[in-house]
């Protein structure tokens, strides 16, 4: 049977299986048929994209179907959608968002009572009534419901956020928007947390989406960061889950460096529990010395913030993330939450007097190269000989002065191939040859 959640719930381009009317409709009748007894409440956020009204439109016909009460919190981030389910009491909170992907595509992401996604049993069991619907599903186009967003849903979190930040010290920031879900809120935030910011792509205009701007591309706001001479810069993803940032100078401090910042902050405070940190299998081999020098230990998960939050339970750590810029608080949040994370780091870069480049000057990076392949399929890499070869001959040979990490995104049709070395001609040249046999072997055919 067709799998439809990958990572982070269901992704594709919209209009297309399976985000199509049939599908979202039967995604909502199923949701809404796997909420527990009782009255059924659904809060439900959307980001920009031109696609995202007509989709929450169809799902929230589908869970009311299903005997559901759907409340709309209008364009919100992700994180803000999660702390309503769990906060406001919610059955369930639903999100329309493809995150980092382009404008054309969109998702649905799910979270329940807790605030957490779900578990991936849950998913499989809504997965396979959504198969159940369609099968029987007639032909009728009529399958949207109106609408309207609550002021107070988009209130209520825009409020937590800034009644979590202390007001102290001056910092001059630039803040990318990425045309998404942090358009409208993180002005709202910072302005209420007192802190001097400048913004840049929060015109959103449904197409414009994560398009040169946020977090797929820190360059940007590193460059405003030294036009405008200001000491900081922040971009988020399309639905804010993430953030990373740039400093004085225009350097991008990625996730990793973020965690060694808030980590070291947590253990000087005796705040980090058990002295443990989790991080993935694609964060730097550099974070996890750096991270051991303070007395942390560093523990990997697979790629996915829900699988650094299982982990993150099983351990007993506070904090955990990706190199992505994924970082989850759990003391505060329950999934990654870039404008909670952009406010941790304004507050210990205040607090310290010193600079976002001397906070982070103890991770020393080894090199990483990262490439990406579009695939036609996601065949398991060991069952393809051509491909299994040129990963063990490069594990041979870096024999522990490196890693290599070679898995399919859980979101997009891609391979994606990371190696470290402390050798950058070994790097680039496994690197390569993994790449190439992939494009052989399963690579996406052109024309």
């Amino acid at each position: 049977m067709r799998k439809l959640f990958g990572t982070d719930g269901i992704r594709g381009v919209a209009g297309q299986y399976p985000l199509d009317k049939k599908t979202v409709h039967a995604m909502g009748r199923a949701l809404g048929d796997h909420l527990p007894a009782g009255p059924k409440r659904i809060v439900l956020g959307q980001d920009t994209r031109e696609s995202s009204d007509w989709i929450a439109q169809t799902l929230a016909h589908g869970l009311q179907q299903a005997g559901a009460e759907v409340e709309s919190a209008g364009v919100i981030t992700t994180p803000g959608i999660a702390y309503l389910t769990h906060s406001k009491k919610f059955s369930a909170g639903v999100v329309i968002s493809a995150s980092h992907n382009p404008w054309q595509d969109n998702g649905i992401k799910v979270f329940g009572p807790d605030g957490y996604k779900l578990a991936d049993q849950t998913e499989l069991e809504i997965e396979q009534e959504i198969f159940s619907l369609l099968a029987g599903a007639d032909n009728s186009t009529e399958l949207t419901s109106t609408l309207t967003a609550s002021a107070q849903l988009h209130n209520a979190y825009v409020q937590w956020l800034a009644s979590s930040f202390p007001r102290t010290g001056s910092l001059k920031i630039v803040v990318d928007c990425a045309n998404g879900a942090a358009s409208t809120i993180a002005p709202e935030v910072f302005r209420l947390c007192g802190i001097s910011s400048e913004f840049t792509h929060n015109s959103p205009d449904g197409r414009n989406i994560n398009e040169n701007c946020g977090a797929l591309h820190p360059e940007a706001v590193a460059r405003e960061v030294v036009a405008r001479n200001a000491d900081l810069g922040i971009c988020f993803d399309g639905d804010a889950d993430r953030a990373l940032f740039a400093d004085h100078r225009g350097v991008v401090v990625n996730g990793d460096a973020v965690m060694l910042m808030l980590g070291r902050q947590l253990k000087q405070r005796g705040e980090l529990a058990h002295d443990v940190l989790v991080a993935t299998t694609m964060s730097n081999m550099g974070l996890e010395v750096a991270l051991k020098e303070l007395g942390i230990r560093m523990l990997r998960a697979p790629v996915g913030d829900k699988y650094v939050l299982d982990e993150m339970k099983k351990s007993g750590a506070v904090i955990g993330g990706e190199q992505s810029g994924h970082i989850i608080l759990s003391r505060e949040a329950t999934t990654g939450d870039g404008l909670l994370t952009a406010l941790r780091v304004i507050e210990v870069i205040a607090g310290s007097g010193k600079t976002l480049a001397e906070l982070v000057g103890g991770l020393k990076v080894f090199p990483q190269v990262i490439k990406n392949v579009r695939v036609r399929e996601k065949e398991p890499l060991s069952r393809i000989p051509a491909i299994w070869t040129r990963i063990e001959e490069a594990e041979r040979d870096l024999n522990g002065s490196g890693r290599v990490v070679v898995r399919y995104s859980g979101t997009e049709a891609l391979a994606r191939v990371m190696i470290e070395a402390e050798s950058k001609e070994k790097m680039e040249r496994h690197a390569n040859a993994i790449a190439e046999a992939i494009q052989s072997e399963i690579g996406e055919r052109i024309g």
